[in-house]
Order: structure tokens, then C-alpha cells, then sequence
């Protein structure tokens, strides 16, 4: 009987109720070791599947410590009961039998095993029959389980499934597990009267006031603790005819109670405690083999059962509290430690190999290339799978065991690459200088400087990784051009984004790089092109660098390479080739998506919604931004989500939005997390997000001053228009000559007509002359007529509108005014949809008053599901797409029915949904 839990309880048993009504629930339960997280989760399970009469399912797994090394091994217990792989779409399919070990295959994206854990879940709940999963001792999942099965939490919406997460608080243990984003139930101690109670009842008994008394007082109400240590006191002391100890073991040392109970057990039984203690496997089978190679006979178990420490349940047994696996491992010697792990690993062998290697690494006491090998083999296995942190774990623990430096150097290389494809920055950077230490062979030393600089690139220092990949590229030219060009090209567009060690390839190097041959592969060549397009653009050689983009683009046609993609979005962003940019991008969300690699949709949907942002509609940018968001925290990489809330900051500012509270979680996240190259653009579009802001509230001087602390060119060249118009209205219009002589080469050497028309609209804003104004507005407009960037040219047209009006010429201007209305009312941009509004009502017309487009009401969820739809695709294809359940798409559908006002799916298909 669980006391003084009631608004636990009920706080657990509405997250349930909730699921039954149709809406995803998640609830992570935090508390100190022994305060009863375990017992609520029974207490929950058996009252609620009471209540239901059988009309919920529970599925439940635990976290084990000794298994962390093991990617998948509790999540595999908690789908197995409901896993049918033949209903899931095919990758995802794949995914679960490439992770579980049911097949071999290419290595797996972890992203993709998440997206299935999500499909299972929902496809096994039924609004008649909800599903409660459980998740005990949440702080030792494996890290593999625990980030699909908080992907999955993450994602559940319009699903009859309720999760909930128990976990340690109060050690490093319990730190490691504190998802961001999830609603938390903390539970402390019990109160004195339910403490009482739970005294009272243990010691059939009630204890005297003041034993009582001091016992809740120490133990903080901690239930276990209060079972516990009475069993150390004396009769008389319980009964308070003795005095109690000056100190009682606290809360955190309960660990020694059960210590204490354990020595004074028969050496047999310890031994046996130690076993199980160290096992992973919770096979009565495996344990018994093990204890009897060292010497533990059959009435050890009986007594160990009797000590109330070991638990057996047919064919199971569990330590009876992880404080007990911890004090019994803890207190035993280091000899007696390996000798448990090698019986282990004996009688793990015949069926389960990588356990086994696990335990014999354990075993080891100094270097041993047979369990070394053995557990490199364990980590390729792992990170084929898609267990990076247990991959890294092995590696590392290999590159221990390993004698030849050249070995240690393969298998610090590969923990350094799976520690940080599982996050771990810090860990990564620390194995990868390692490895770089041993490393002799200069491929491996240019792998190594890869993964060192885009360490560097993403969470460090972004004039370090051009350094790191300048000089890489330059030794590893002799051996190795694909590799060279690679990271030649990635050092050149950290140059073109601000960050220039000073670094050089040299001449002669450059050359070579930039010659083709015979023997080019298309995606050798497309590199090449891409080198020698950001060359020229580190020189200012704008046409040559126009010219080799556009064959850049065209040879990276046919080149399914996510890194040449990104490379050629990125070079494309800088150059302002709109196409390109949109093209590149696209191409790898969706190349990405289709692999399951989410931390790739990621990178590239961050930089799609910049190429997006010129040539509109707003909606997709504010899509593409909102994915890209959810999508970061989902994984929980704080880092990420600072790009994507820059841009809809930006949003926010130019539709006139909340800006103010969006610019307070972004300085809150430039403060707290480093952005390595994302610096740069975040705080350029915090600038002008401000400037934005500034300007819709009529403040000249304040836009200006943040628009001109913009400082990476492909980003002040987006906001040319803007920067412009602002130095003007503040009365600065050398400022703006400046900026428009600035911009001229570029123009001039690219074409591109955005570019031609900003330095016209310059000339025309800054331009005494009237008749010289009117012709550079007329150049502008025609210029951005012909750039598909409907802001820039309404901006334009808006200006020339006003101009045109200001000079008495108010017919001519109303044509160019209603124009730029009718764009800023499709956009969304509420702050100039005013000003023009004004301008037109000045020049002796009133503006049409017109519905707003109901797309604007979408929200980015549901704009992306109505365009999947409107293709023809299934709600089942559409949720494979999004990585969400085939309800969330129906919950997303009905409400695009009804805001948009149609009632079909045929009737959706021919919107315009941008």
C-alpha cells in the first residue's frame, strides 16, 4: 500500500486518462533513490489495468546499468511484445531489424530506429485499447534506447498512448537523464504522517514518538531508507529503551545499510550477490554458471533469497534494489570484480558473444590484443547499427586493451567519430587529438583532421577548423585528391563566411587541385568546380566565380553525395544564386529524410529556410524553420535550435510579430551554448531581426545601427533592400552609396538581376536628381521582375510608389503601390501591408479590402501535411515523411479542412499551397 502518494497518483492516472481521450501524454518522473518511483509505477500499472478491465495494454522495460554497452537492449524488451515489422514501412522495418541484430546490413541511421519506435507504439494503440509503456530506471537505458524512445515521446500528438519515464535524481547517474522539453513529476519524501504510517506498518508495531521521530527526520521521508535502517538498530533502541546512534546513515548512504547486511552474509552468498550484481542478462541460467565456477553451491541461492537481497522469478532473477548492485559490486576487491566478469563471460560465450567480449574486457587488468580485437569487432557492430555511444564505448575501451599505436590510433579515431556522432562534443574532440597523436598513416591523419574540424566548425572554433582542414588538405593532396579536395573546399567556405586562419594550400597545391583528369569521378569533378567557384570568390572574382558555380551546379547533378549538397547549397547561399541555393538544400532534406538521417535534415533545412526566405512564400520558410526546431529539440541539441529561431525571429519581425520574447531565448542561447559557424549568421540575423523591428516602429536611426552590424556578406547582401532603405530614412545616404558601391562588382560580375536591381534601387533612393530617379526606379523594378524575390521587388515598388507620389505624379504611383499591397498582404507583412496601405489611401485610392489567405492560418505542421497530401500521398505516406503517426496526420488534416474551407482531398489539390 503506497501512503501519501495521492497527488502522485492522480497525477499519473490523468496522464493515462488523457491517452484514453485520443492525446499523446508524457510525464518524466524524477526523484533520489528508494523515494518510490518503482512502487508508483506498479501502483499505476496494476490500478489502471484494474480499472480498464483489460482495455489497456502496458508494455514495460527498465534500464540496466551493467547493459549500457548494449544499443537497443531496452528498447528491445519493450517493443518485442507488439513489434510487426511486416506493418511498418519498409525502412523503418529494416531499421528495427538492423538494431535488434535480426539481420545484417549498411550502417543505420539512429534517427530512423526513433521513427519506427514512434510507428510501433501508435500502431499498437487503439482509441479502444490505449497503450501505457513504462520505463523504469530511465537514467540506465542505453543511449541508443533512450533516444528513440524519446524521439517517440516527443513526437506522440493525436495517439491513445501515454509514456512515462522513471529516473535517479541527485547523482550523475540520475543528471544524464533530464530531457529537455518534457513535463516533470519531482517526488519527494514522504510526509511525517505518511511516514508513520509506513513505520507503523513494517514493524507491525508502532514505534515510540520520538524513534519515529528521529528516523523521519534523517531519512528526509525517504521510503526506503525508513525500511531500511531500522534493521541496523537494536531491539531496544527501536523500542526506546536504548538511545539511537548520534548518526544515522542519510539518504545517500542507504547504500551502506545494505553493505552492511551483505557482509554479514556467508562468503558464498557474497559471492553469488557479486555475480548477479555484475550480470546483464537477469538469466537465473547465466548467474548459476558463473557462481558455480567459483565455487557457489546450491544453498548460497537459498540463502540469498532469504536475505530478501536476490530475487528469482522463474527463469529471472534481480538484485533486489540497484542500491544493492551498487554496494556489492562497489565493496568487492578488483581481483574478485575481474573473477566475476570472467566467469560471466565463460558462460556467456556459446550464445551471446558481444556480452561476453564486454565481460572479458572487464576481466582484462592491462593490455590484451585478443579481447581488444574482439571488442573492435563489438564496436563496428554497434556503430553499424547505429549505437554510437556504446560504439564509442568499445572502441575506447579497445584502444585501452591495444598494444600496437597504430591499432590505438584506428580505435580512438573510432570512438572520437561515434562519441560525437552521439553527441558528445567534448568527449569527440579529446579521443580525436588522441588518435591524432598516434596516427602515422596520412589518410588516417586526414580522416582524423576531417572529424577534428567539424568539431570545431560546430561547437568550437570556426577560424580553427579552416586552419585544421587548410593544412589537411594540403598534406593529404600527395595521397589522396578526393579526400584533399573535400576538405579544400570546406576550408574555402569557411573563408567565404568570415572565418580566415591565414592558412594557405599554396600554389602549386591550388593547381593541381584545380586541374581535371582523366581519372575525375563526377563527383570529383563537381569538386573541383566547387573549389575553384569559392577561390574566386575568396578573390572577388565574381564572374569567374558565377560562371564555375553554374558548372558546379550542373556537374552536381548527378552526384548523390549529402556533403557535395550541402557544399553546393552552401556556395550557392554566398553567391546568391536563388536556384541553386533551394535546389541543393531540398535535395538533401529530402535525400536525408528518405535515409532516416536526422541530424542531416537538420543542417539542411536550417539553410533551406534562408534560401527560401527571398523568393517566398513566407510560409514555407516559417516551415521549413519550424521543423528544423522541433526537430533539434527532439534530439536534444540545444545548439541547433539557435539558427531556426533566428529566422523566426526574423519572421516575426518583418510580419510584426513577438520579436521581443523570441531575441531574449536567443541571447539566453548565444550566451549559453557555443555555435562554432553558425555564429556568425545567427547574431547577423539577430541584427537584422532588431533593424526589422526598429523600422516597422519608425525608428530610422535604431534600424540602421543594428543593419549595420551585419557582417556575413551572403547575409547583408539578402538584406541589401533593407539596409539601404535604412540608411536612407535615418538621413545617412553616404551610408547607403557606400553599401551600393559595395555591392556593384558583385553585380556586375554575377548578373544575378536581385543584385542589379539592389544597386539601382540605391542609386534611385540616394539620387538628387529626379529624372535620374525615376530611371533607376524603373531599372530596379525590371531588374526584380525578372529575380523571383517578390519582397525585394514589392519593397522596391513600394518605394518608387511613394517616390512617384511625393513628386505629384500620383496616378503612376498607385499602379507600383498596389502591386507592392497585394505582395505584402500575400507574405504576411504586416508592418509594410500598413505603410503601403497609407501611401495608396495618400495618392487618392483606397486599398481593396481583402480576405487574407487562409494558408496564412496554417500552422507549419499543417501546411506541410496539406501540400504532402495534395501530391496524392496516402495519411500512412505522409506520416512516414513527417516522422509522426498516421493519427497525427488525420488530427493535422481535418484541421486544414476546415480552416482552408474545403472539404476533399481533390478540393485541396488545386490550392495554391505554395
Amino acid at each position: 500500500m503506497l501512503h501519501g502518494r495521492e497527488p502522485e497518483r492522480a497525477r499519473l492516472a490523468a496522464l493515462v486518462e488523457q491517452a484514453r481521450a485520443g492525446t499523446g501524454a508524457v510525464l518524466v518522473v524524477l526523484g533520489e533513490p528508494g523515494v518510490g518511483k518503482t512502487a508508483l509505477l506498479r501502483d499505476l500499472v496494476t490500478g489502471e489495468q484494474h480499472r480498464a478491465g483489460g482495455q489497456l495494454r502496458v508494455l514495460r522495460t527498465a534500464g540496466v546499468e551493467s547493459e549500457s554497452p548494449l544499443p537497443y537492449a531496452a528498447l528491445y524488451r519493450l517493443l518485442r511484445p507488439v513489434t510487426e515489422l511486416d506493418r511498418l514501412p519498409p525502412p523503418q522495418a529494416r531499421a528495427l531489424r538492423i538494431a535488434f541484430g535480426l539481420e545484417e546490413g549498411p550502417s543505420l541511421e539512429p534517427f530512423l530506429v526513433g521513427v519506427a519506435t514512434l510507428s510501433v507504439l501508435t500502431d499498437a494503440a487503439d482509441p479502444d485499447r490505449p497503450l501505457l509503456c513504462v520505463i523504469d530506471d530511465a537514467h540506465w537505458l542505453d543511449s541508443a534506447s533512450a533516444d528513440a524512445l524519446l524521439f517517440a515521446a516527443r513526437q506522440l500528438a493525436a495517439d491513445p498512448v501515454a509514456m512515462v519515464f522513471a529516473a535517479r535524481t541527485g547523482d550523475a547517474a540520475g543528471q544524464a537523464f533530464a530531457p529537455p522539453g518534457l513535463p516533470v513529476l519531482e517526488v519527494g519524501g514522504l510526509d511525517d504522517t505518511a511516514a508513520r504510517q509506513l513505520l507503523d506498518e513494517r514493524g507491525g508495531d508502532p514505534l515510540p514518538g520520538e524513534v519515529a521521530q528521529r528516523l523521519v527526520r534523517d531519512t528526509g521521508g525517504n521510503p526506503l531508507a525508513l525500511l531500511e535502517l531500522p534493521t541496523g538498530l537494536s531491539p531496544e533502541q527501536l523500542h526506546g529503551d536504548a538511545p539511537l546512534p548520534h548518526q544515522l546513515a542519510l539518504t545517500a548512504g542507504v547504500e551502506r545499510a545494505f553493505l552492511d547486511r551483505c557482509r554479514r552474509l556467508p562468503e558464498q552468498v557474497q559471492t553469488l550477490l557479486l555475480v548477479a550484481a555484475a550480470d546483464s542478462t537477469g538469466r537465473v541460467a547465466t548467474v548459476r554458471q558463473a557462481a558455480v565456477a567459483l565455487g557457489v553451491d546450491g544453498t548460497a541461492w537459498q540463502d540469498a533469497e532469504r536475505s530478501d537481497l536476490l530475487t528469482v522469478t522463474g527463469d529471472s532473477v534481480t538484485v533486489r534494489h540497484p542500491l544493492v548492485r551498487s554496494a556489492v559490486y562497489q565493496a568487492a576487491t578488483s581481483f574478485e570484480q575481474r573473477q566475476a566478469h570472467r566467469a560471466l563471460a565463460d558462460a556467456l560465450a556459446p550464445y551471446d558473444s558481444d556480452r561476453a567480449t564486454w565481460h572479458r574486457a572487464a576481466a582484462a587488468d592491462g593490455p590484451d590484443d585478443r579481447v581488444a580485437d574482439a571488442l573492435n569487432d563489438v564496436a563496428a557492430r554497434a556503430e553499424q547499427r547505429g549505437g554510437h555511444l556504446a560504439a564509442a564505448e568499445a572502441f575506447e575501451r579497445s584502444a585501452a586493451l591495444t598494444v600496437r599505436d597504430a591499432d590505438r590510433a584506428t580505435r580512438l579515431f573510432g570512438a572520437g567519430r561515434t562519441a560525437w556522432a552521439a553527441g558528445q562534443a567534448v568527449r569527440a574532440r579529446t579521443l580525436a587529438a588522441a588518435a591524432r597523436e598516434l596516427a602515422s598513416d596520412p589518410l588516417q591523419r586526414a580522416d582524423i583532421d576531417r572529424l577534428r574540424a567539424r568539431i570545431e566548425i560546430n561547437v568550437g572554433s570556426a577560424v580553427d577548423a579552416h586552419r585544421i582542414f587548410t593544412n589537411a588538405a594540403r598534406t593529404v593532396a600527395d595521397h589522396d585528391t578526393g579526400r584533399a579536395l573535400e576538405m579544400a573546399c570546406a576550408a574555402a567556405l569557411n573563408r567565404t563566411y568570415g572565418a580566415d586562419s591565414g592558412a594557405t594550400l599554396g600554389a602549386e597545391v591550388l593547381d593541381r587541385l584545380l586541374t581535371a583528369t582523366g581519372a575525375d569521378t563526377p563527383r570529383t569533378t563537381c569538386l573541383r568546380l566547387l573549389l575553384n567557384t569559392l577561390t574566386a570568390s575568396g578573390d572577388q572574382d565574381w564572374a569567374r566565380a558565377a560562371h564555375a558555380l553554374a558548372q558546379a551546379l550542373e556537374a552536381g547533378l548527378g552526384v548523390e553525395d549529402l556533403d557535395v549538397m550541402g557544399n553546393l547549397g552552401n556556395a550557392a547561399l554566398h553567391l546568391g544564386h536563388d536556384e541553386g541555393a533551394r535546389s541543393s538544400y531540398s535535395a538533401m532534406v529530402s535525400t536525408a529524410r528518405e535515409a532516416g538521417a536526422g541530424m542531416v535534415v537538420i543542417y539542411a533545412l536550417e539553410r533551406l529556410m534562408f534560401a527560401q526566405l527571398p523568393t517566398g512564400p513566407w510560409t514555407l520558410v516559417r516551415s521549413s524553420a519550424d521543423e528544423a526546431l522541433t526537430l533539434a529539440r527532439n534530439v536534444g541539441q540545444p545548439t541547433l535550435t539557435a539558427a531556426p529561431l533566428a529566422a523566426l525571429t526574423l519572421l516575426a519581425a518583418l510580419s510584426g510579430g513577438d520579436v521581443d520574447h523570441r531575441l531574449a531565448v536567443l541571447e539566453d542561447l548565444a550566451a549559453r551554448y557555443p555555435m562554432g559557424i553558425m555564429t556568425g549568421p545567427v547574431h547577423d540575423v539577430t541584427r537584422w531581426s532588431k533593424g526589422a523591428q526598429a523600422a516597422a516602429q519608425g525608428d530610422a536611426p535604431g534600424a540602421l545601427h543594428h543593419l549595420s552590424g551585419m557582417r556575413v556578406p551572403a547575409l547583408h547582401r539578402l538584406a541589401a533592400v533593407d539596409r539601404l532603405e535604412a540608411a536612407v530614412r535615418a538621413g545617412d545616404p553616404t551610408q547607403a552609396v557606400a553599401w551600393v558601391e559595395e555591392l556593384r562588382p558583385f553585380a556586375s560580375g554575377t548578373g544575378h538581376p536581385w543584385a542589379l536591381g539592389a544597386v539601382e534601387l540605391g542609386r534611385a533612393l540616394t539620387t538628387p536628381d529626379a529624372t535620374e530617379a525615376t530611371a533607376a526606379f524603373e531599372r530596379a523594378v525590371g531588374h526584380y521582375q525578372r529575380a523571383a524575390r517578390p519582397y525585394d521587388l514589392a519593397r522596391a515598388q513600394l518605394a518608387f510608389g511613394e517616390f512617384l507620389r511625393r513628386t505629384n505624379r500620383r496616378v503612376d504611383a498607385r499602379t507600383h503601390l498596389r502591386a507592392a499591397l497585394e505582395t505584402f498582404a500575400d507574405l504576411g507583412a504586416t508592418p509594410l501591408l500598413d505603410r503601403a496601405t497609407q501611401e495608396l489611401r495618400a495618392s487618392g485610392e483606397t486599398a481593396r479590402k481583402r480576405d487574407p489567405s487562409t494558408l496564412l492560418d496554417l500552422t507549419p505542421m499543417e501546411l506541410k501535411v496539406a501540400r504532402l497530401v495534395s501530391t496524392g500521398l496516402s495519411n500512412k505516406d505522409v506520416a512516414a515523411q513527417c516522422w509522426v503517426s498516421p493519427r497525427t496526420v488525420a488530427f493535422h488534416l481535418r484541421n486544414v479542412f476546415a480552416k482552408v474551407g474545403v472539404s476533399s482531398r481533390t478540393e485541396l489539390a488545386q490550392l495554391d499551397l505554395g
